[in-house]
């Protein structure tokens, strides 16, 4: 698999796990910092590499009539500022070739959200800069696929690259989860991220937002580490009742910690049983 550094992470970690956390959206400058402070504590407390994740704005909103950011330039600003509190890689979402060269100053890593993963100029554009780029897999997309965009990206010179898959549709309203996807994104020899939030999403079945039934997000997350996957991805907001977007999703600052110890301790037995 390939090996890489995104600032002070190693991917994969050197105990074969990594965390992807922070805010679906930059809503403002205290809610992201508070968030990764947390994060932070975390990461220390459990001796565990973290990535914060905010989107600097959202393009792919359910309604017109949806939150979409307090401005490019100011979330951005936040997320650097984040970064040079707390010595945490940062990751943002682009979603059109001209986003690249505006985010790429401010951030360690440019996320491909899953509905552009074969976005071809995109792809190549984040690749270029030479930041580590996260391609989410499409909700419409066989996992074997994804080792195409990965290859786009590669084309570029750049191996900082990781493959997420969130969820497969299934019908209208709904996503399933095929751990099958995890292994076979693997053999791309990529380093793969279980994004559990969003896995656990209902899009649009909210009334013209993205609802979702947190009550399985654990139980997802906990498959994930038993097939063997390189990291976790988690949105994580100070109250996720009043987000303004993903609210049924997000987990608490409070639920965090727990979650991440309990996984955290089922990759530990899972090492075990390997290592017989």
């Amino acid at each position: 698999m390939q090996k890489f550094s995104i600032g002070s992470v190693d991917l994969p970690g050197r105990k074969g796990l990594f965390l992807i956390a922070g805010p679906c959206l930059v809503e403002s400058r205290q809610m992201a910092m508070e968030v990764a402070a947390e994060l932070s504590r975390v990461g220390k407390e459990f001796d565990v590499p973290v990535v914060f994740k905010g989107s600097y704005r959202k393009a792919n909103r359910s309604s017109a009539s949806s939150f979409t950011g307090i401005g490019d330039i100011e979330a951005l600003e936040i997320l650097a500022e984040v970064r040079d509190t707390y010595g945490m890689p940062v990751l943002t979402d682009v979603h059109e070739t001209g986003e690249v060269e505006l985010a790429a100053p401010y951030v360690d890593v440019l996320q491909i959200p899953a509905f552009l993963c074969r976005q071809t100029d995109l792809l190549v554009a984040a690749a270029s800069t030479g930041l580590a780029v996260n391609i989410k897999k499409g909700q419409f997309m066989a996992p074997g696929d994804m080792a195409y965009a990965a290859e786009k990206a590669a084309s570029t010179g750049n191996r900082k690259i990781m493959l997420t898959e969130r969820g497969t549709t299934f019908g209208y309203h709904n996503l399933v989860v095929d751990f099958r996807s995890l292994p076979i994104m693997g053999e791309a020899g990529w380093p793969v991220v279980f994004d559990a939030t969003h896995s656990v999403q209902l899009p649009g079945a909210a009334s013209g937002v993205s609802g979702g039934d947190r009550r399985f997000l654990m139980p997802l997350a906990r498959a994930a580490v038993a097939t063997g996957v390189d990291g976790l991805f988690f949105e994580v907001h100070p109250d996720p009742a009043r987000a303004m977007s993903d609210a049924a999703t997000q987990v608490s600052l409070e639920a965090f910690a727990p979650m991440v110890g309990e996984l955290l301790q089922l990759q530990s037995c899972m090492q075990s049983i390997h290592s017989r």
